[in-house]
Formats: structure tokens, C-alpha cells, sequence
């Protein structure tokens, strides 16, 4: 039955992980339409729990990921290449930068610009703190630079490594279950790996989903702010439906001709859109405030990345951190494998060390300068100029509309808006696109480049998401949004444990492919009693290096297992 579906649909995939994922993600948006207000009843309950349980897990959890990234660069493994020994990487490093941006936050920067610094500026989320202050200010970088910087690109960098490592390195399927080969062998292969698999993709669907609705309510404010057409279901769907298509139509062109374009595209509107902000606003006052909201960030990041607020200020900021950083990471989490995956695509060639510091401060860096120009505006707005910001973002909650609101204080405000709803799109086009691609080589298990998928295969996941986060909008409006985001914090939670499996892979499966470490050998030297006997140890020649320093044995040759490197055996 399996094979005769795929057959008719001319589809070159996995049958049984194809169609299981496509049928428990219609089956889930069937039951949230007829049923919605069950739906996120249930998940609210689950997600609740994970929450409030687990937050120091997630807390602690990131941040031990960050410090195994840094160590693993730093190490000897760093100089290992995510290919062949003498492979160069693929693409230049500016369209890499690029892409990393495009199918990373790219739609986030674009929702949470304004509307974070704005919210923590009005409601410092650690108390003790006049809000609308100069110390409130400074919180609220600080908050907005964690929830962006480092910890963000972690959650990305950690698969995206594994990803890399175990299919160009190991040539293994471009599918979550490779990374777990070091720990279940063949078995990867057969039901366990599948079923691994599965979880993946239906993680990854709901994750760009959410994604898509967040982008989608934003594209809707733009337009009620410019032409005033009513925030409603069916124009949210109509939008759906046009980028969707966009999406497609980049999505049958491929990576170079499709995705490559609009990442340069879109990069290079947002830095457009960025030195606007900053030549028409208070230049020097923005200048000096992303100086100093980077130091602020880099001074704070230490205790921000173990705080877990214990001792929280008042009721009301007792479950901050839940509704935003927890709610944050189990969310990333879940479409980490559709960004690492993606990111692995495009850094094959890359050494670990490049990979890792590469993926790591490129990005981070644009977020900070984001954040720092569009916060720092966001505050003098509301501090010296006409204000309301605090009032339609936090009081009446348009965080959709806060970068709207934001822009008709600046010159050209209609136009600057226009384009502002354009880059929106293309961000979420590359999103959709992007995802389609990874998706699809999640499922099918062959890299797209070496064995291109039809282009009809791809659409249909594009179609898919765009369906799921149409049915949502247009069946449950808000509260189905809200549903769906605590069901991807739900499904988070064994994405994040699989973090912990990616890091024992990794170090497990490099250190067996690297070989043992070449004893260290030194000069040896005679006593040294007398200046005479010093001189003539130092003038002995340094020892050479004893055996070859890199070498593969012979398919037939024995090697003793007392005598194997470790991981070499068994």
C-alpha cells in the first residue's frame, strides 16, 4: 500500500518515515481544529510541568552545551575538517554568513527587534528596578542578548556539528539517527533509527510552524498599519498561501539558484533597514548605547547563564523565566534539526575550530549590533520622543505590530514600513524554503546534492507547513497558536536530552576517527651539576618524533587490543 502511494505520487523517499510523519502531523492538525480548546488544554497542562520542573534543566543544560562548543574548537579536534582531510570549504565566507542568518533568527530579529527591549524595558525581569529607567534599560539588553546571542546559536551549533561530523565526515545519512551511531551502531538503520527520525521531523515541522504564524501576524500588523486591512484569520491565510508559494517556487530552483539569492537579498535589506535606523535616528546615542549594551551582555552572561530565579522579586515575576528563556530554548530546540542540518549543508569543508567560532560569532556579532541600534532607539523613542511604545507593546500587547509602531516615528515611515513587511517575507520565505529542502533529506536520507530530489517531493513539506500554520490561525485563531507552541515545548524536552547524546557522539566518534594522540618525547638530560655540564645538555639536539606521526594500518594487520587506542576496540 506504502510503495503503491509513493509510487503514484512519483515521490524518491523513505515510504514508511514519509508517510508516518505527514500522517500524525494531519491527524494532529484534524484533532486541534475540531477540538482545539482540549488541545491546548492537555499541552497547556504538559508544558506547564516541563516548565516549571525542568527550567534549571534547560537553564544549566545550554550552558554546559556552550562551554562543550568551545572546549571541542579549542581542543586537538579542532583542526579536524567536515570532509575529506584536504577538502575547502564550499561557499566564501560572506555567502555563508548569509545563509547561517537567513535560515537561522532572521524572521525572529524582525518580530523581537523592538517588542523584547520594549517589555523588559517596562517590566524589568528581575524587580528592584524603576521600569522605563536607565537601570531598566540596561536589564533589558542584557535579557534581549542572552535570549539571542550565544545561548540561541548554541542550540544551533551543537547538531549542526554532530550533523556535519557524522555525514561528511562518516558519510553517513543526512538524518537525525545518524549522530547516534557511536551509541547504537547498525542499529540506526532499522526501527529505533526511524523512529528517532520521525520524532524529528514532526518536531521540525511544528517548530517552522510556529515560526511561520509568528511572521505571518506580523506581515498582517504591516499591512493594518499601512493600508488598513483588519487583523483576521483569512488574511493571515491569504499570506500563508502567497509566501508559501514564493517559498515553493525557490524551493524547485534549489539551493544555489533559489536559497543563495534570497539570503544575499535579505542580508542585504536588513543592513539597509539597519544603517537607516542608525543615520536618521540619534546616530552617536545609538552607537554608544550598542557599545555599551555589548559590555553590559558580556559582563552579565556569566550569571544570566546559571540564574534560575530562585528568588524572584515579586508573584507576579515568579514565572518569567518560564514564559520567556525556558519557553525560548525548548523552542529553538525543537527546530534545531532543520537548522543544523541546513547549517551542516552549507559549512561542509570548514574545520571544527572555523565551524564552531565561525557559527558562533558571525551571527551573534549582527544580533548584538540588531539589538543594539533597534533597542537603543526603541528607549529613546519612549524616553525623548513621542513615546507609546510601551503602551501598544506591553499595555495592549501588538507585539506583532511594535516594529511598525516603531518605524512611524522615523522619517519616510510609509516606505521604510513597505520594505520592512518585504523583508519580513523574504526572511520567512528563506525559513520555509530552507526547511523544505533539510526536511526532505531528513526523510529521504540522501543529500539533496548528491542525489537531488524531485522538486515536487520538496513542495510538498513546504505546503505542509504552510497548511499546518494556516489551519491553526484560521481554525483557532490565537489559541491555536498558543497550542501549538506548548506542544513544541512538550516535544522539546527529548530533543534537549539528545543534546547531551550528541556531545558523547562527537567526542566518541572524532577521537576513534583521529587516532591516538603520538607520545609526547623530550630532550633527555644529564646531570648538570657544573655551568660546563648544563652547556653541554643544552647544546644536545631536540629528539625527533618517534614512529610515523599519522598512519592507517593495513586491513589485514593484527593490532593487540592492550596496545589499541581507546575507542579503538570493541
Amino acid at each position: 500500500m506504502a510503495e503503491r502511494i509513493m509510487s503514484a505520487l512519483r515521490l524518491k523517499t523513505d515510504a514508511g518515515v514519509f508517510l508516518t510523519t505527514v500522517g500524525i502531523v494531519l491527524t494532529f492538525v484534524v484533532i486541534t481544529f475540531a477540538a482545539g480548546t482540549w488541545v491546548g488544554n492537555v499541552f497547556g497542562t504538559l508544558s506547564g510541568w516541563i516548565m516549571t520542573n525542568l527550567g534549571w534543566f534547560y537553564i544549566a543544560g545550554v550552558t554546559i552545551f556552550l562551554l562543550f562548543l568551545v572546549w571541542i574548537a579549542m581542543s586537538r579536534f579542532g583542526h579536524v575538517r567536515l570532509g575529506g582531510d584536504g577538502e575547502l570549504p564550499e561557499h566564501s565566507t560572506p555567502a555563508w554568513f548569509g545563509m547561517l542568518f537567513a535560515a537561522g533568527i532572521g524572521t525572529i530579529l524582525m518580530f523581537w527587534g523592538v517588542a523584547e527591549p520594549i517589555s523588559h524595558f517596562a517590566t524589568p525581569p528581575r524587580g528592584g528596578v524603576e521600569p522605563g529607567s536607565s537601570e531598566a534599560a540596561h536589564e533589558a539588553m542584557a535579557f534581549t542578548l542572552y535570549h539571542f546571542g550565544l545561548h540561541t546559536w548554541t542550540i544551533f551549533a551543537l547538531p549542526a556539528l554532530a550533523f556535519a561530523y557524522f555525514i561528511y565526515k562518516r558519510k553517513m545519512p543526512p538524518r537525525v539517527s545518524s549522530i547516534f551511531a557511536p551509541v547504537l551502531g547498525q542499529r540506526v538503520y532499522g526501527p529505533i533509527g526511524k523512529a528517532i527520525d520521525v520524532v524529528a521531523l514532526v518536531g521540525t515541522v511544528f517548530g517552522v510552524a510556529t515560526s511561520v504564524g509568528l511572521g505571518t501576524l506580523q506581515i498582517n500588523a504591516g499591512l493594518n498599519e499601512l493600508f488598513g486591512i483588519e487583523v483576521a484569520p483569512w488574511v493571515q491565510v491569504l499570506v500563508i498561501v502567497v509566501v508559501t508559494t514564493i517559498a515553493c517556487i525557490s524551493v524547485g530552483a534549489g539551493l544555489e539558484k533559489g536559497i543563495k539569492r534570497l539570503s544575499t537579498t535579505n542580508i542585504v535589506m536588513a543592513i539597509a533597514l539597519l544603517v537607516f535606523i542608525l543615520v536618521t535616528g540619534p546616530t552617536l546615542y545609538l552607537l554608544k548605547g550598542t557599545v555599551e549594551s555589548f559590555g553590559v551582555y558580556a559582563s552579565t552572561l556569566p550569571e544570566l547563564a546559571f540564574w534560575n530565579n530562585v528568588f524572584p522579586a515579586s508573584e507576579d515575576l515568579a514565572d518569567w523565566q518560564n514564559t520567556w528563556t525556558v519557553f525560548y530554548w525548548a523552542w529553538t530546540i525543537t527546530w534545531s534539526p532543520f537548522v543544523g542540518i541546513f547549517i551542516a549543508r552549507i559549512s561542509r569543508g570548514r574545520t571544527i575550530r572555523q565551524f564552531v567560532f565561525g557559527v558562533l560569532i558571525l551571527p551573534v556579532a549582527f544580533s548584538v549590533i540588531w539589538f543594539g541600534i533597534f533597542g537603543m532607539a526603541a528607549f529613546d523613542v519612549e524616553l525623548s520622543g513621542s513615546g507609546g511604545l510601551v503602551e501598544a507593546v506591553v499595555d495592549e500587547g501588538d507585539i506583532p505590530g511594535a516594529l511598525f509602531a516603531f518605524l512611524s516615528n522615523y522619517p519616510l515611515a510609509t516606505f521604510v514600513s513597505g520594505v520592512s513587511i518585504l523583508l519580513v517575507v523574504i526572511f520567512f520565505t528563506t525559513s520555509v524554503d530552507s526547511a523544505s529542502m533539510v526536511v526532505d533529506m531528513m526523510a529521504s536520507g540522501e543529500d539533496d546534492s548528491v542525489s537531488p530530489a524531485p522538486a515536487h517531493q520538496r513542495i510538498i513539506w513546504g505546503v505542509l507547513m504552510g497548511a499546518v500554520a494556516a489551519t491553526l490561525l484560521a481554525g483557532t485563531g490565537e489559541g491555536g497558536l498558543t497550542a501549538l507552541q506548548e506542544v513544541i515545548t512538550v516535544i522539546g524536552l527529548p530533543f534537549f536530552v539528545m543534546g547531551f547524546v550528541m556531545m558523547f557522539s562527537l567526542v566518541r566518534g572524532i577521537a576513534t576517527d583521529l587516532g591516538e594522540r603520538p607520545p609526547t618525547v623530550t630532550r633527555q638530560w644529564d646531570r648538570a651539576y657544573s655551568a660546563e655540564e648544563f652547556e653541554r645538555n643544552e647544546g644536545a639536539p631536540s629528539p625527533e618524533p618517534v614512529g610515523p606521526l599519522s598512519r592507517i594500518p593495513d586491513e589485514d594487520e593484527k593490532v593487540d587490543e592492550d596496545d589499541a587506542p581507546p575507542g579503538r576496540m570493541g
